[in-house]
């Protein structure tokens, strides 16, 4: 018989006050978590899509690009520090001058930060080139490609170009020929080597992941 002075716990109930089930504030932040993961891979799936079977390497390019490979070479701008490249830089145009002594490419385009004027990113990419043996002819400043999606438009727009080949670092690549695409020039890639540090070059894959196409893909449906 059950001692009135020592009552019978329920058990289903005990369970169910120590399992108790996630509160607003988780659910909000599994909710953002999905939300961000979808964005995430939805966005990477755009640009592999676009850039499938368009990224070479420069040592491959003479051997396996298509005989119609474009004559124009993008190159993309990136950190100048008191007139001398940046590493990601200096990579981009040992690159585009493989190419150009190839006779893979006619014309570079240097598009940048030119804000800076004479110290501007288009202006030491040029100063590099002509020091390193290629013609002046050969060479135009895009002072305000800000962005790459910005480059792109204006490698079209102000500069007639119709296909590009892209020359960035490898990071960075794929989401340049997608944008490229996107407002109708015909981009492949060839892919930059940078002597870089490892942490930056790490921190630049995952940005680009989780910021930068993603970002993209919002220009791309958007035109922002």
């Amino acid at each position: 018989m059950a001692d009135d002075r020592f009552p019978v716990m329920n058990p289903r109930r005990r369970r169910t006050s120590r399992h108790r089930g996630i509160g607003l504030p988780g659910r909000l932040l599994l909710g953002v978590i999905v939300v961000v993961e979808l964005i995430v891979t939805v966005a990477a799936t755009w640009v592999y899509v676009e850039s499938v079977g368009r990224e070479f390497e420069v040592a491959d390019v003479t051997a396996t690009s298509p005989a119609d490979f474009p004559d124009t070479a993008l190159v993309l701008g990136a950190l100048v520090t008191d007139g001398r490249p940046g590493d990601y830089v200096r990579g981009r145009l040992d690159t585009v001058e493989q190419l150009y002594r190839t006779g893979r490419i006619t014309r570079i385009i240097n598009s940048g930060n030119g804000s800076a004027g004479d110290l501007g990113e288009p202006s030491v990419m040029r100063s590099v080139l002509e020091a390193d043996g290629v013609p002046a002819r050969a060479i135009v400043d895009d002072d305000e490609g800000f962005d790459t999606a910005l480059s792109c438009r204006r490698a079209r727009d102000e500069f007639g170009a119709r296909r590009v080949v892209i020359v960035t670092q490898d990071f960075h690549l794929a989401r340049a020929i997608a944008l490229c695409r996107d407002v109708g020039v015909d981009a492949v890639g060839v892919s930059a080597e940078c002597e870089c540090p490892t942490l930056t070059y790490l921190r630049n894959h995952v940005r680009e992941a989780l910021l930068a196409r993603p970002r993209a893909l919002l220009t791309a449906l958007t035109g922002i």
